[in-house]
Formats: C-alpha cells, sequence, structure tokens
C-alpha cells in the first residue's frame, strides 16, 4: 500500500496515490481525468479550475484536511483579481497535494461537455397553468371616491375575471401606480392563481395590452444530473432545455454517501444545499440565455427529486433518511417562493415540489406516475426509472406498489474503469463479432460504426474517450452473449473464451476494446472489477422489481416501461440478457424517456394536475426495500447473468447463453456473481 497522499477524482471516480507536491493538474493528466488546460499549466487560462472538498468521507474511507493542497499563491490570487475565481476554487496547476484530498472537475473544466440526455418528450398537456396573463381597464380615481389604484386594479380582476381576494406583493404596489397611468388606466397583469391553500397573487404589470408571455421552469433535480424544460405557460411550448451535473457529485455519488457526508461534517448538508442551489442557479442563467428570455419573467417553477436531494434542496438535513424507519420531514407537496430559496429567477416566483411518495420514493417517483398513469392501466405495467436511485412502480386500475432501489451509479458510467458521462467520445453501441470475438461500437457524436470507412475521420475532433452507461451495459451484455463472460459474472482466458482482445490482468482477466494509445488516446478496457459494478446495480434493479411482483403475487408483467436519463438508449435486448428486467416479450419493453421531467412539465402547464397527483400518491402502497428479507435473497440470485435461478423463457427463444463457467477455485471468481458483496442505498 502506498505512503503517498490519495487523490480521488469526481465526477469520474478515477483515483491515484500521488507524492506530495505534486500539482493537481498532472495528478488529473496521469490518471486520464478529463481535466481541460490550454496554457500547459503555466496559471494563464484558467482552464483547469476545481473544487477540492474537505471533511469525512465514509465511502472513500478518507479524512480530507484543510491542508491537503498546497497554499493559495500569488498566481491564483493574481487571476482572482483581474477576472474573477468562484468561491472554493482552485488552479488545478497551481494547487498541489499535500495530503489525500477529494476533487471536483465542474462541467465548464472538462474538455468532453457532458451531454444531458433528459430532452422534453413529445407529450399532449392540457394546458391550464398556475398564472395566466389578464388585460383589465382600471376605473380612474376619483376624489368622491377614496379607494387606493391596488384596490381599484383587484375590483377590476373581480368584476372582468372573476378573481375573488387577490392580493400583491410590495414591489407591485411600487411600480403600480407610474404603470397604470402610463397605460391610461388599461393594463396587463400576471395572475398566480392559488390553491385552496393560497390566494391568488398579482406577479407582474405591464401598461396597455402586453403582446409577451410569462414563463416556468419543469426542473428534474436528479443525483447525477439537473435537467430544467423552460415553458411558455401561455402555449405549454417548450423554449429550451438544458441541464447541468449536480455539483454534489463531489461529496458522494450515491445519495447515502451524501447522508454520511452530512452526519459526518457539521455543515455538511448546508454545504450541499449550498452547492444545489449555486448549480440551480447557474443553469437557469443558461436556459434564459439559450431561450432569449429575461430570467425575471419565470415566474414559476415545479421540481421533482428523490427524498434527499428533496430535503438537501429545502436545507433540510436528511440525517433521518439515513436509518430506518427514513422518516421524510414532511411527504406532501411542498409550495414556497423562489426568494425562499435563493433562486434568482422572478422575485415573486412560485416553486411546487411534488409530494414524495415515502422515504426512499421521491417526487420523482410521482411524476413518473404523473407521467406514465400506471394506475389508470388495463394491464400489468412494470415503470422502471433507471438512475443512481432506481424508483419502481408496478400496477394496473386494481392498485399500484412503489419501491425504489439502490443500484448506484455505475449505469452512469462511474466506478468503471473506463466509464464516464455520456459525452461527445464515449462508447454508447457495442456489437461483438460471434468469429472473431472482437468488439465494434459507435461513440457519440459519430453515426458510424468503428469498422466502418471514414470513422476516424468523424471522430477526428473527438477521438473515443470511455464508455457511457449505454455502452457498459451493452458491453457486459454482449461479453455474455459470445462467451466471453460466464454467469457468475467471470471473464474467461484468451483460450477459454477464443477471444484475442482478453488478457491476463492480476488474478482475473479483461477485455481489450479500443486501444488508442497510438493516436495519444486511452486504452479503453473492461476488466472483471467492472462486471462487478454492473452485477451489483443490476441486481439491486431486478430485485426491487421483483419484490414488487412477489407483493403483487404475480410471475410476470404485460409490459415493461423503462424510464430514466438513458431509458431512451438502453437496448431493449441487452437489458434483458444483463437480467435488468424481468423476463418479458421485448415488443412490450418501451422507453417513456425522461418520465419524471414530463411530469413536472404536466405539474407546471396544468393546475388540476398537481390535485391529481397529491390524490394518486396516497394511494400507492410503498415497499421498504431494506427491511423486506427476500430482497437479499432475490438481489443474490440476481447477481448472476441473467439469474441464477429464474428461467428467462422468452429470452432464451431469442437467444441462447454459452452454458460454460470459467470459474476455476481462484481469483476474482470465487464470488459467484458478486452475491456476498454489501450493497449500496442510493
Amino acid at each position: 500500500m502506498s505512503s503517498d497522499p490519495l487523490v480521488i477524482f469526481t465526477p469520474s471516480g478515477k483515483r491515484g496515490h500521488f507524492p506530495k507536491g505534486t500539482p493537481i493538474l498532472t495528478a488529473a493528466r496521469q490518471l486520464g481525468v478529463d481535466l481541460d488546460s490550454v496554457c500547459g499549466g503555466r496559471g494563464i487560462c484558467s482552464k483547469c479550475q476545481i473544487t477540492p472538498s474537505y471533511g469525512e468521507f465514509s465511502k472513500h474511507k478518507v479524512t480530507v484536511r484543510d491542508d491537503a493542497l498546497s497554499e493559495w499563491n500569488a498566481v491564483e490570487q493574481r487571476y482572482k483579481d483581474k477576472r474573477g475565481l468562484i468561491d472554493g476554487r482552485r488552479l488545478g496547476c497551481q494547487a498541489a497535494v499535500q495530503g489525500d484530498v477529494v476533487i471536483d472537475v465542474p462541467p465548464e473544466s472538462q474538455v468532453h461537455k457532458q451531454v444531458v440526455r433528459k430532452r422534453a418528450e413529445a407529450r399532449d398537456i392540457v394546458i391550464n397553468p398556475t398564472t395566466k396573463l389578464y388585460y383589465v381597464e382600471v376605473q380612474e380615481p376619483d376624489m368622491h371616491d377614496p379607494s387606493g389604484d391596488l384596490e381599484r386594479l383587484r375590483n377590476a380582476l373581480r368584476d372582468q375575471w372573476e378573481l375573488e381576494d387577490v392580493t400583491a406583493d410590495l414591489h407591485i404596489l411600487q411600480a403600480m401606480q407610474p404603470v397604470l397611468r402610463k397605460g391610461g388606466w388599461k393594463v396587463t397583469v400576471a395572475v398566480h392563481l392559488g390553491d385552496a391553500e393560497n390566494a391568488p397573487r398579482i406577479m407582474a404589470i405591464w401598461p396597455g395590452y402586453y403582446e409577451g408571455t410569462v414563463y416556468g421552469l419543469a426542473v428534474d433535480l436528479g443525483s447525477t444530473t439537473i435537467a430544467a424544460h423552460l415553458c411558455d405557460l401561455a402555449t405549454g411550448e417548450v423554449i429550451a432545455s438544458s441541464g447541468v451535473m449536480n455539483p454534489q457529485i463531489r461529496f458522494g455519488e450515491d445519495l447515502m454517501s451524501r447522508v454520511s457526508y452530512s452526519m459526518m461534517n457539521a455543515s455538511g448538508a448546508d454545504e450541499m444545499t449550498r452547492a444545489v442551489r449555486e448549480g440551480m442557479n447557474g443553469l437557469f442563467s443558461q436556459i434564459a440565455t439559450e431561450g432569449g428570455i429575461d430570467k425575471e419573467l419565470i415566474v414559476d417553477a415545479v421540481f421533482v427529486c428523490n427524498p434527499v436531494m428533496h430535503h438537501l434542496f429545502l436545507g433540510i438535513d436528511p440525517f433521518e433518511l439515513g436509518q430506518a424507519p427514513f422518516a421524510l420531514a414532511t411527504s406532501d407537496a411542498v409550495r414556497l417562493r423562489a426568494a425562499d430559496l435563493g433562486l434568482n429567477i422572478h422575485r415573486s416566483a412560485r416553486v411546487y415540489l411534488l409530494p414524495c411518495i415515502a422515504g426512499h420514493v421521491g417526487a420523482d417517483a410521482a411524476a413518473v406516475a404523473l407521467s406514465e398513469a400506471p394506475d389508470k392501466s388495463d394491464d400489468l405495467v412494470l415503470v422502471v426509472d433507471v438512475g443512481t436511485n432506481a424508483e419502481i412502480l408496478l400496477g394496473n386500475k386494481e392498485k399500484v406498489l412503489a419501491c425504489s432501489s439502490p443500484t448506484g451509479p455505475a449505469f452512469e458510467g462511474a466506478q468503471i474503469s473506463s466509464g464516464q458521462r455520456a459525452a461527445p467520445g464515449a462508447i454508447e453501441r457495442v456489437e461483438i463479432d460471434p468469429a472473431t470475438k472482437v468488439a465494434r461500437f459507435k461513440v457519440i457524436g459519430s453515426d458510424l460504426w468503428s469498422d466502418e470507412e471514414g470513422f476516424d475521420v468523424a471522430i477526428a475532433t473527438t477521438g473515443v474517450t470511455g464508455i457511457c452507461g449505454s455502452g457498459i451495459i451493452e458491453m457486459v451484455a454482449e461479453m455474455r452473449i459470445h462467451g466471453i463472460v460466464d454467469a457468475p459474472g467471470l471473464i474467461g482466458t484468451a483460450e477459454q473464451t477464443g477471444s484475442p482482445m482478453v488478457f491476463a490482468d492480476g488474478r482475473t482477466n479483461s477485455y481489450l476494446v479500443y486501444d488508442g494509445t497510438a493516436q495519444g488516446g486511452p486504452k479503453i478496457t473492461v476488466t472483471n472489477r467492472d462486471i462487478r459494478e454492473i452485477q451489483m446495480a443490476k441486481a439491486a434493479l431486478y430485485s426491487g422489481a421483483r419484490l414488487l411482483m412477489d407483493k403483487f403475487g404475480v410471475e410476470k408483467v404485460d409490459r415493461v416501461v423503462l424510464a430514466g436519463a438513458f431509458g431512451a438508449h438502453i437496448s431493449t435486448k441487452h437489458a434483458m440478457v444483463l437480467g435488468m428486467i424481468p423476463d418479458a416479450p421485448l415488443d412490450k419493453v418501451t422507453s417513456a424517456g425522461n418520465a419524471a421531467g414530463t411530469g413536472a412539465r404536466i405539474a407546471l402547464l396544468n393546475r388540476e394536475a398537481r390535485a391529481e397527483i397529491e390524490q394518486t400518491v396516497r394511494a400507492i402502497h410503498k415497499i421498504e426495500t431494506a427491511i423486506e428479507p427476500r430482497f437479499q435473497e432475490h438481489f443474490v440470485n440476481a447477481s448472476a447473468i441473467p439469474n441464477a435461478v429464474e428461467p428467462f423463457p422468452i429470452l432464451n427463444s431469442i437467444v441462447t447463453l454459452p452454458s460454460e463457467t470459467f470459474n476455476t477455485g481462484g481469483g476474482d471468481g470465487g464470488e459467484a456473481g458478486g452475491g456476498r458483496r454489501r450493497r449500496r442505498r442510493g
């Protein structure tokens, strides 16, 4: 074991030991971390900005002391004075290793920018937003009528639009009188219509007839990414969609690592709350710019998120979610002002958070339920929102069950040796030739396969940089189909598999996907440790689904809906080979894309949908996997590829999986299917 300090990079998860005095930029380059630099480390370009994190990180088994990096120096101070440097940031070329440290590489410092694949799905939504524009003609003041301008404006809204008891914030009072007179007592007002708990409220006022519109945000606040859709509240049109990495990743990739960070560090929860709100404000500025609008016109926002993100976003310590009985501070829908959360949009903008279903099934699952409506389905549908913490719904008109399952970040490319987030250059599709046992692939940013003419030209600007989530799923499934990986998850030798791409790697074997070292790129491999990570993730996912089927009293489902960040990018056949989902006809396995984001848009654009989902959530029955004895049994069985005990007859009618096993009693193969490893929550 090295005595040199350990440097851990997020979000990539790459790590290594480096001598004291090693610049962070140097460490990043040696590990193949995606950290930009144009000036060659001379402190001129500032492209290598990084954010060190301090405190106790139980998941990484490190404590980062305040002196883990070299002291702030004159180069950094000069840059901060000249161009500004966000508080807490350092320059990677100037900050040198002094002790164990966790380093976050923010999106703007990454060469290969993240592709946040949470697009807005096409959906017919009845447009009935909570904030609408009203044109009114206000009675002019009269010496014989002593009422104020606001009172006469309220009377006009009542008489002309039947809006009762309308109120206004101070900033409306401050701006109202000159606007009324400029418009000749004819004005347009934006009114938030309120609900049973709140009276209608004037949000903005314009002289005369205002030909513009107002906007709302539907935000999917995930563990790994934050995605937002900017919508025209009058038409429902999505004006712009954008996303960023969740800056909380530096505190832990999975949810329970973040809960642990808040437990171990006195100000940990506050740090994470501040980080996610700053990230949110950056995203809102970005999406307003992309949409070509003023942020002051964003008057409504709907958020969906899992319970830990829900609490941290609201500034609530998630401590209770880290231990049974996983009590939420509140499970009801939350209605606030944007200013309460430090969000930089319209000063009186309203914020709505969908209700949570239970301790580890959050508002994101509620949004999926709103979008996919399993409670209105005649057939039995399994809805799986694939992410760092998977939400699973099973139901029909009879009843709906829900659970969450701790898949971890492996499906998103994290904790995989050549894994990365979805970005140009990442391998996203894989096929292995049955005769040669050599892989060919597609990367994000090119439609060509790697063995097609013109591929090298097509990827000249990005190169081949790693494997993203959909790519690693297809990779492992293809290796299983073609006898390179056995059912327990062990990679055979080159002789056993007949593949020249398999090579000895310590006590186990690895598979070479692509060697880009001649072009200055990485060597991309799949190791047995990578297989184990995918086994753990898919076993957690399948076990949650299987547990709901037990509770429902069924052995099969009629159809499966894959939702989530890359639900649309997962090959259904490969997901079935892997054993991620129960056996079902492939034409009955469909993608809903970003169902949580769609649910958020429905709640943003239709105020009746908010009441509907609040009622629906109360009827959903929650299953807590952590206390169900059969979960562990299903987990061990599901660690095999596709499963140790369940037959998968439909899959077997489509593809014949090799029955050979490679475990000769030594190496990593001793853990058949990895069943003895502890599972993660989050």
